[in-house]
């Protein structure tokens, strides 16, 4: 289990910068106990994009598997749960000539992601929650499990602020 939470804004301003970073750090505080193993925060640079992942190492326990986890110098990820299939993925990404940092699941999603966009889920057998910033493009792509067993909550407050975490107190 791994904690995730988010903040995306319409708008930029210098002092929704320092807002979001002291609110994306309470989320995450606030659910500590999903990852005690580490903590990650990135914003981008029009401050209307801000994630936080807590981490709980178990495929890859090394560093290279924190999140937030970057790719491509173009897509951010956090990511909460399991893909199952995973090793089967990276074989065939491997095959198809992409190389791979990392001994996790969360790096074969955005590989994924690169190659295929949304159609991407339909090759995925596991519970996850996760969310994908796209620097090139500007966009944010969020999804969890057919089943929901990876709580992906949110609220937002119309034409402003989007608000999502793995737990409702965040």
């Amino acid at each position: 289990m791994c904690g995730i939470a988010g903040i995306l804004s319409a708008a930029s301003s210098s002092e929704q910068s320092a807002f979001f970073r002291e609110s994306i750090k309470k989320m995450s505080d606030s659910i500590a106990h999903r990852g005690p193993d580490g903590e990650g925060y990135w914003q981008n640079e029009n401050n209307t994009v801000v994630f936080g992942h807590r981490r709980l190492s178990i495929l890859d326990l090394s560093d290279n598997a924190s999140q937030p986890m970057h790719y491509l110098d173009r897509y951010v990820i956090i990511f909460n749960g399991e893909i199952y299939n995973y090793l089967e993925l990276k074989k065939e990404l491997q095959q198809q000539g992409e190389q791979f940092k990392t001994s996790g699941d969360t790096e074969v999603l955005l590989v994924l992601y690169h190659l295929y966009k949304e159609k991407m889920l339909q090759k995925l057998d596991g519970m996850f929650a996760f969310a994908l910033y796209d620097e090139q493009e500007k966009t944010v792509f969020a999804a969890r499990d057919r089943f929901g067993e990876k709580p992906f909550y949110y609220y937002t407050e119309p034409g402003h602020t989007f608000f999502f975490a793995s737990e409702m107190k965040a």
